[in-house]
């Protein structure tokens, strides 16, 4: 693989994990999952009362990442600080208001003591000598503390998108390999492309000897024009260096690439098809198995 220069951005799989973790009276930690997502799914959970800082959360997340389905979870561990459950009083009116003006509408159980404060915002986290500066100051430390979980995604997902970018690396070799495998082929040689549609021609006048020449001259065209496969190797080397120049700007390519393993996918298809020789063949098969591994590969990639 080609080494990356100082100005070019590091690959990044969409796998990892990181955890970040402090506090002292009020202990909070992070930890952040990512897997595998055609787009960017974020997903939080945090602890009873914290929800205000969600926006903030998935903005932080966003700015970080494009590609990748990522679980954000927040725990706190408040025994030491006498935290309480408190009710909150205007959800609960509100809940309570809303069960009166459907009661008569709805054909169901009355709701239950549990049912009720289950309800997302009655209950929330709180604490005896907690006050707004206090407040102000746990979220700054807890958005703190996810700054660092998320370096520490970033680095995760970066060692993984080093391995994945050496093993992509090596997958367009030998695609590079194998198209001039192709290429150097003795049925590749111009007078056994020469003989082989001479004896076309002469099979097709021995089938129809009265072949008008306007006809024979259109059907020469179209076996030569399955004989040659030289605009599909071009385009084969071309979308070689393109992913290789992907590969060393680094970032955000998966995308990118993806669509390019399609198009190495329909180059090979049309060699295979136009092949008529047995080397040939196995040359296309070949590089059909290392384009559909190519394409596995890249589906990690961010």
């Amino acid at each position: 693989m080609r080494q990356l220069g100082a100005a070019h951005m590091a690959l990044q799989s969409m796998t990892g994990f990181a955890r970040a973790e402090g506090g002292a009276e009020l202990r909070w930690a992070w930890e952040l999952r990512s897997v595998n997502g055609k787009g960017l799914d974020i997903r939080i959970r945090m602890p009873p009362g914290m929800e205000r800082l969600e926006p903030a959360v998935r903005e932080q997340v966003a700015r970080r990442f494009s590609r990748g389905n990522i679980q954000v979870l927040l725990s706190l561990d408040g025994r030491a600080t006498g935290q309480r459950v408190v009710v909150n009083e205007a959800v609960l009116s509100q809940v309570i208001d809303a069960m009166a003006r459907i009661r008569d509408r709805v054909d169901a159980a009355p709701p239950t003591l549990d049912g009720i404060l289950s309800i997302r915002g009655v209950l929330e986290a709180g604490d005896e000598t907690a006050d707004a500066a206090g407040q102000a100051a746990l979220d700054e430390a807890v958005l703190a503390g996810l700054g660092e979980a998320l370096d520490g995604l970033v680095a995760s997902r970066q060692r993984e998108g080093s391995a994945l970018g050496t093993i992509l690396s090596g997958r367009i070799d030998e695609i590079a390999r194998l198209a001039g495998l192709a290429e150097s082929l003795p049925v590749r040689q111009p007078d056994v492309i020469r003989a082989r549609l001479a004896e076309q021609i002469a099979a097709l006048l021995d089938a129809v000897p009265a072949l008008d020449p306007d006809r024979l001259h259109q059907e020469a065209v179209i076996l030569a024009t399955k004989a040659d496969i030289r605009e599909e190797l071009d385009r084969l080397d071309a979308h070689v260096t393109a992913a290789r120049e992907l590969l060393a700007k680094g970032g955000a390519v998966g995308r990118r690439l993806d669509f390019l393993a399609q198009e190495f996918n329909r180059e090979v298809n049309t060699l295979c098809s136009k092949s008529n020789d047995r080397s040939l063949t196995a040359v296309g098969l070949d590089l059909k198995a290392v384009v559909d591994q190519l394409r596995e590969q890249i589906q990690n990639l961010e």
